[in-house]
């Protein structure tokens, strides 16, 4: 098993001097952050679609051995709300393409008020071109049924396992790889993991994923204050302990007691 471990997104004003060394352009930030993380998911694709000549810099910019996880598009699951999924795939998988063998899972993140629709996520896991691992992140309550379960099994998806400060989806494996996202521990200051939280995070990944053959991707949603960055580097030591290939961390910990200019953007 592979655990590959990365934050969702890069572009955060309050990292430019915790993490971003000064003199590093903004427009070099996925530079460093790809050289730290082997992944990176990227929550920029929920809100606006880019053209493929973005993703072919994507692809340029980064190392040989990158996986770049792309956020389903907010048009699909929270304005058509899963109806007529089709064309909103494909436009999805054709702007993309460019990642080619970089393209890691495609993340599909359901609103908090739609309720569970089986019919409706057949047809989008039936949409996506075989081999493409997709995960699906429901985070309305009636989804949790035997029926989605089986769903996700049949297409081999991960449920996303997402963690909001204590509040967790069922822990069911339901693919030959995982998916996790956390968004908000309970340490202060707020978001940050304590360690013994990213402790149990990282027993649970090896335990329910025991093998060597199996990759789970686990993403730090936690970007105020650097958060994500710190979390991920103790995660990362905490699998690595447990005898578990992990990908790579930054080898230095953000600066957190760095104040940052208010003029700073990102």
């Amino acid at each position: 098993m592979t655990v590959l471990v990365g934050t969702s997104g890069w572009q955060y004003r309050d990292w430019r001097y915790r993490y971003y060394a000064k003199g590093v352009a903004q427009n070099r930030w996925f530079e460093q952050i790809m050289r730290d993380f082997r992944t990176v998911e990227l929550n920029v694709t929920f809100y606006r679609l880019p053209k493929a000549t973005v993703f072919t810099g994507w692809y340029d910019r980064s190392p040989a051995d990158a996986i770049i996880t792309v956020k389903a598009s907010r048009y699909l699951t929270h304005v058509k709300r899963l109806r007529d999924p089709a064309p909103s795939i494909a436009m999805l998988m054709e702007r993309a393409a460019p990642l080619k063998e970089k393209l890691g899972p495609v993340l599909v993140q359901l609103p908090p008020d739609l309720p569970a629709d089986i019919n409706a996520l057949e047809q989008t896991l039936t949409a996506f071109p075989a081999g493409v691992r997709v995960a699906v992140e429901p985070r309305h309550e009636s989804w949790w049924t035997d029926e989605l379960r089986r769903c996700l099994e049949q297409h081999n998806a991960a449920l996303c396992w997402a963690d909001r400060h204590g509040a967790i989806t069922p822990l069911w494996r339901t693919a030959d790889w995982g998916y996790l996202r956390l968004h908000e521990g309970s340490a202060d200051p707020w978001p940050f993991y304590t360690d013994a939280e990213l402790d149990s995070w990282a027993a649970t990944v090896t335990d329910i994923f025991p093998t060597d053959d199996n990759d789970v991707f686990v993403y730090f949603n936690n970007d105020p204050g650097c958060a994500a960055i710190d979390n991920a580097i103790t995660f990362a030591a905490q699998v690595r302990e447990r005898g578990r290939a992990v990908s790579r961390v930054p080898a230095s910990r953000p600066d957190l007691t760095c104040d940052v200019p208010t003029a700073a953007t990102g």
